[in-house]
Order: C-alpha cells, then structure tokens, then sequence
C-alpha cells in the first residue's frame, strides 16, 4: 500500500487509517459483517435495500482503496469495474496526485458526501488541492453485494463520460477578460462568468497574447481541454475585450440570487452586443445561453408578430377572448379562467391565451397554421438560425407542429424552446425595429459568420412596440414589474407549465432605451412575480 493514505467518516460514523499495511476490501467488509464469501455463496444472493452498515462499509472500501491507488480493487468495489478501474488510475496518474487524504461524511440514506484532499505534483512543483464530492452504494443486481454506484463524478462533480484529469503546461494560455469599456471581470467578482470565462479562454487564449502556466484540468474524451481545476504555477494572461457591461452585470449577478434557480441574459437592441449572463446557480450549466425551455407566454411577441403578417389581426382590431377554447380535442383555458373584450393590444397587456389561438382558424384557411410560427420566428427574429455568439449557445427552436400542439406553441408551449438570451433577442428585434445577432466576441476577433434576417416591416416594429407598451400599462400583467423602469420601455410576461413540476416556470422579457433582457426562474410562477423582478433590476443598471 502507499502511504500517506488516511480515511475517515465524521459524526462518530467510523474512521480508518491506512498506511504501511496491506489493504483489502473483502477483509474490511467481513470485518464488518463477520461473513465470509462461502456463507454468502449457501444463503444466495442478499436481496433488498442495502442497510446503513452496508452503506457505511462499502464507502469505507471504496474510498480507501482509491485513496491508497488501488485502482483495481477500489472498481471491483464499484457495479461497473470495467469502466471505474480505469478511470481510477487515469485520475491519480493523468492528475499527477501524489498523497490522497479522504474524509467522508455521516451517510443520508444511501448517500456518502466526502471531501478530498490531494496533492497535485508536476515537475517538481507541488500544490494542494481539496474539494467535495459523494457517492451512492446500491445493491448488485446478480451478486447482491452492495456496490458504489459508478459515475464519473464521484471522483470529481465536474467529471463526465469519457472525461479524465491532466496536469501539466496548459494547452492555452489565461486570458484576462475585459468588458467593452476595459473594465476587468474577474470570475471571483462576477460568478457566473466563471463558465464563459473557461470557454472564452479555450476558443481565444491562444490568440490574446499571453503564456501558458502549469495548470490541472479536465480534459474530454476527444481530448478537448475543460474547466480549470486548480493553478500550480500561474502563466502570463492575454487580454480579451468582450461585450459585457459590468455594471449591468453586477447587477444581473445580484438579481438572480433572489431565487434558487434562476437566469437572465441583456442585449443592447442597436448593436447586438450581449451587456450580461447571469445564472443561480453560478457555477455549471450555462441556463441562460444553453438552456432549452418553453418561454410561455413572452412567445405570444412572435404570435402577435405572424398575426400582423399574415394579415389575421392588428393592434387596434377586435378580438375574441373567451374564457376556453377547444383546439383538436384539447382545452386551452386562460390564467383563473377569465375573458375579456376588446382588441388586440388588450389581449396582449393582459396576456389573454385564447385569442392566439383563435389565430388558428384563419391561419388553416390560408394553409399555413403549422408552420406560419416558426416560419415568422426565422424570417424576422432569426429563431432558428445558427447563432455564432462567441461561446456555446442554445440556438432557439419552433419546429412544425400539428394538432394541438399548434395551439399550445401559438402561446409558447408545445415543442417550442427557448432560453433566456433568445428571448432577450426578441425584445432587442422589437425595440430596434430589426434582428442582429447577440455576440460576445465581435466577429471580425476570428472572421465568423453572423446570422441575419429580415428587418421587420414597419407597420410590424410600431404594431409590436404597441403592444409590449400596452403590457406594461394599467391593465398590463407587466405594469408592476416594470413600473419603475425607464421609458421608452415595453415588455411580456410568461408563465410556462412544466411535466411533473408543481409550479410553471416565470418568464419575463423586456427593453427599456438601448437595453433589452428576459429571464427565467425555475418554478417560479407567474412572470411579472419572479422573472420580472429580475428584469426590472438589469435594465435599470442600463
């Protein structure tokens, strides 16, 4: 066995030190239960729940076994060894860790929260390293001996598929990233551009200026650095001027922490340059730019838009608005069943869903019903165009639809997704009266190809600011929301029901002058209650 090698649990759980002595795990776990593989072997397998003392014992194995680089043994501990034990050893030996200390924590059910910390070593230059993680133990489906559950993110919550560590020279140099007044953004200042960060590095770091320092990452199954684990010797950063607005940014950092799960994204309309990314969670998945969700409602700006084309209705016609409506078997009813009279422009304000849908009709005596949506969505917002932002995105999508399906796109459901920088997109095309494509990183940094569309008809750009200023007056859903909001300013409220979720997803988007946002908060309710909020604070700091 190596040594330097100790694990431990917390709580009075247990605590075991290995160090000079020869490991097993089989001994360890009799040990614990007083069997032996025979009298395992005459009873049958063990079936049910695995018990808190199998839990405790196989966690105990497990992380000793890996702490001591006893790659085979630790996977033989796991239900999927072929994969584990390698992973194990490309872990230790990819990393370059050379003294592992493991210290778990007291078990939840079947879970094993523990926290590593390691020493990170490459060409005499020595660092160390701590971080958390937690396992799971199950039952092995054929022997009945509990097993850790094998994923890649036991050895590292940052881990996938396929994925290992490195250390060594990095493959590209830091940047230090600027925004579009020279201001620094730094990761510890503003959260949750850390993820950007990593990915603006890895596309532009080497065309910034700077040197490559010594560094542990993740690196993919194609070989493809990741997100930076840990710093051993620092390089020299280049700088990279990005489009991001600190102050806005700031601001856009604070609003969604009023919320568990929460995102929002900021256009400038007049340029396409994106001002803010702001997620809650910080840290991961990048919702704002690559989230794919139902917008709700903040879809009916489009509907209204291929109303207007197609000629079905303009801001001052009449429409019908009643309580339900039955498309193709299905009941679409609006928010606590109300209805209401009027035109267009107070369908919109008071986000009414069954006069879009009453769209329908005219729209199938022209042919056009299933696809007029996404067709209006491409033509003048670039809703399903490839978009070259700077760093991965989520392009929006409203694909063909049938049936009922139809009717619940035409209010944003169905097929259709979003995320929360195509959403701000569609309010930057209202108030500029024409798409440009949000980017992060002008396009003439690596010569890359924006995507374009038409610019809206003029009678399309007044009709839509008409109507999203209508939202935000008296009888507008988004009237409290956006109340302290500059003008000239227009907005849309959404709410989105999600399978199995208890509450829908609120959504918001708006502009107020040159700057244009949506969010989403995850089970948020109704947009002018959550996401709003969130929408108000960014174009204010605009």
């Amino acid at each position: 066995m190596r040594s330097g090698v100790k694990v431990g649990i917390v709580g009075g759980v247990f605590a075991v030190v290995a160090s000079g002595v020869a490991y097993g795990g089989y001994n360890l776990w009799n040990g614990v239960t007083g069997g032996s593989p025979d009298v395992r072997a005459q009873s049958g397998p063990k079936t049910g729940p695995v018990t808190a003392e199998e839990v405790t014992a196989t966690a105990r194995d497990f992380l000793a076994a890996w702490a001591a680089g006893e790659a085979e043994q630790a996977g033989g501990l796991t239900n999927d060894p072929v994969t584990s034990g390698p992973a194990i050893a490309a872990y230790r030996e990819g990393g370059g860790i050379s003294e592992t200390v493991i210290t778990a924590g007291t078990p939840t059910g079947t879970i094993v929260p523990f926290t590593v910390k390691a020493t990170v070593t490459h060409d005499g230059v020595s660092k160390p390293w701590t971080y958390e993680s937690k396992l799971s133990v199950v039952r092995g489906e054929s022997t009945g001996r509990p097993l850790v559950r094998w994923t890649p993110t036991v050895l590292h919550p940052k881990l996938t598929a396929g994925a290992t560590l490195r250390t060594g020279t990095a493959k590209t140099p830091p940047v230090k990233a600027v925004d579009h007044e020279g201001v620094a953004l730094p990761p510890e200042k503003y959260p949750s551009l850390a993820p950007v960060l990593d990915a603006l590095r890895q596309r532009y770091g080497g065309k910034a200026g700077g040197e490559a320092g010594v560094e542990t990452w993740i690196e993919g199954a194609n070989g493809t650095p990741g997100a930076t684990l840990l710093v051993l010797s620092k390089g020299k950063p280049g700088e990279l001027r990005t489009t991001i607005d600190a102050d806005v940014q700031a601001a856009a950092e604070k609003a969604v922490k009023k919320f568990p799960k929460a995102a929002v994204a900021a256009v400038e309309p007049s340029t396409g340059a994106i001002r803010a990314v702001a997620n809650n969670p910080a840290s991961g998945f990048n919702t704002a730019f690559q989230g794919a969700q139902a917008p709700g409602s903040t879809m009916k700006i489009v509907t209204a838009a291929m109303m207007m084309r197609y000629g079905v209705a303009q801001p001052d016609s009449r429409v019908e608005c009643p309580d339900h409506v039955l498309w193709d078997g299905t009941r679409f009813e609006n928010l606590k069943g109300f209805s209401t009279d009027g035109d267009l422009s107070n369908a919109f304000a008071r986000s009414c869903n069954t006069a879009f849908i009453k769209a329908i009709n005219p729209l199938k005596s022209k042919g056009v019903h299933n696809t007029a949506l996404g067709d209006t969505a491409r033509k003048w917002f670039g809703i399903g165009e490839v978009w070259s932002v700077g760093v991965l995105t989520e392009d929006g999508k409203v694909p063909e639809s049938s049936g009922s399906e139809t009717a619940a796109s035409y209010i944003g459901q169905g097929k259709i997704t979003m995320n929360a920088l195509n959403m701000a997109s569609v309010s930057a095309t209202v108030k500029n009266g024409g798409f440009l494509q949000p980017y992060l990183i002008p396009k003439d940094v690596d010569g890359r190809e924006f995507a374009t569309a038409e610019p809206l008809p003029g009678a399309v750009e007044a009709g839509l600011q008409k109507l999203m200023k209508a939202a935000t007056g008296p009888n507008g859903t988004a009237q409290r929301a956006m109340a302290g909001v500059p003008s000239p300013k227009g907005a849309k409220t959404g709410s989105a029901e999600v399978d199995g979720q208890g509450d829908s997803n609120s959504w918001f988007t708006g502009y107020s002058g040159d700057l244009a946002a949506a969010a989403v908060v995850e089970a948020g309710g109704h947009g002018g209650d959550a996401a709003g909020p969130v929408v108000a604070q960014v174009l204010k700091a605009g």
